[in-house]
């Protein structure tokens, strides 16, 4: 079957409930036989006692595999998919159930003892392991295997908000798109009006002015360009409290930027610092882009490319790219990243998704109040630099927070 994954993992081999039922009879048994001093009980317990003795010879397998399809799953927030696991053919008997995942809903269509089907969906982006517990008897019925296997991933991607992100004025590759520039050619914005020269194109005369001025004049008109947008994600360890839920809205940022950014015809990639896994997927057009960046963001797949160090590659970032990054501003790695990329020409643009004050052990007011004072020098220090800081706080979109990013007209070099 296609896209199915089997997952093998090793039994933990412990007394079956007919074990612990015989042991008890007999010990019961034995018991009375001692206190009430009748020896014929021990003939009737024997054959207990011999069962109970063979425990070691019982034929018990040492590993049990579960098939999970499909091996891999993705949806959307709230969103329900359909996933299958069943014992692998060359398991012995035995049972299978799903257990239940923290965040993860699961609701059992159908079923058996070796296979069973959910359907399974989670309000919050992330993945989550479709994990099923497994129990087999040995062949004797005196021993009991128990295992937990991930049968199948579930990789839950945030949804974007529907409202568009724009990106800062600056110099856009000579490529058609849809964002209005200041230079001269095709488009349909009027620009200006000039004599006929030789060598234009006839559709362009504006017979009207060229009748009033009795000579030909054509009309120039500002052309349409596409962008290359990179957002870049601050994948490091946060302190536990306000940081760590920052981070969560940093994909669902990325993912905001590259879907506008796709929409509009511009090509779009993922750069992933920090973190155990750092990553990066280049910038590329179509629907089929969208899906790509965030099985880059969540680490599905084998369409991007992992990296090593603290700054984004340059194969990851076009000529002239602008880059978005999504932080927290608590890792100096991450700031000498955009640090880097300023100084290659790109236009920079770091969102804070960081609020206040980021420790959830103290809340001294005086501690709060320099806190918010380093982080404003921090902003100035990165604007002189040439890193535009905007600050992304809970009770905006994050459209009205790219509204703040100042135009900068700059070319790249």
């Amino acid at each position: 079957m296609a896209d199915t994954r089997s997952t093998e993992a090793v039994l933990r081999w412990s007394a079956s409930p007919l074990t612990r039922s015989i042991a008890t009879c007999v010990g019961v048994v034995l018991a009375i036989a001692v206190i009430g001093a009748r020896w014929q009980l021990i003939a009737f317990v024997a054959p207990m006692l011999g069962l109970l003795s063979s425990i070691d010879w019982q034929r018990r397998p040492a590993t049990t595999s579960v098939l999970g399809y499909p091996g891999t799953a993705r949806c959307f927030e709230n969103e329900q998919m359909q996933l299958s696991a069943e014992l692998a053919e060359e398991t012995p008997v035995g049972t299978l159930h799903v257990c239940a995942i923290p965040g993860l809903q699961t609701e059992v269509i159908s079923g058996d003892d070796a296979r069973t089907t959910v359907s399974a969906g989670a309000p919050r982006w992330g993945r989550y392991p479709l994990r099923t517990q497994v129990e087999v008897v040995a062949a004797g019925g005196l021993l009991t295997g128990t295992a937990t296997i991930d049968a199948a991933d579930l990789f839950v991607f945030p949804v974007a908000p529907p409202q568009p992100t724009g990106i800062p004025r600056t110099e856009l590759p000579d490529r058609l798109g849809t964002h209005l520039t200041r230079h001269i050619g095709p488009g349909v914005e009027f620009a200006d009006i000039r004599p006929y020269l030789p060598g234009d194109q006839l559709r362009t005369v504006n017979w009207s002015v060229s009748a009033r001025r009795g000579t030909l004049h054509v009309t120039e008109r500002l052309t349409d360009r596409a962008a290359d947008v990179v957002v870049l994600v601050d994948m490091s360890a946060q302190p536990a409290g306000p940081a760590t839920a920052a981070t969560e809205r940093a994909l669902r940022g990325a993912t905001q930027v590259v879907q506008t950014a796709l929409r509009n015809g511009d090509r779009a990639g993922i750069v992933g610092l920090g973190g155990s896994r750092p990553r990066w997927l280049g910038a590329d057009i179509g629907r089929r882009q969208f899906y790509r960046v965030l099985d880059a963001a969540l680490g599905v797949g084998s369409e991007y490319l992992n990296t090593a160090g603290t700054l984004a590659p340059r194969a990851a970032i076009p000529p002239g790219a602008v880059v978005v990054g999504f932080s927290t501003m608590l890792d100096t790695g991450f700031a000498l990243a955009l640090i880097d990329l300023c100084k290659r020409g790109h236009t920079v643009v770091a969102v804070d998704v960081l609020e206040g004050w980021p420790f959830a052990d103290s809340h001294d007011p005086i501690l709060e109040r320099m806190w918010a004072l380093q982080r404003s020098a921090m902003y100035r220090d990165m604007k002189v630099i040439g890193v535009d800081v905007v600050p992304w706080p809970g009770g905006i979109t994050l459209d009205q927070a790219m509204s703040l990013v100042p135009d900068r007209a700059r070319r790249s070099s």
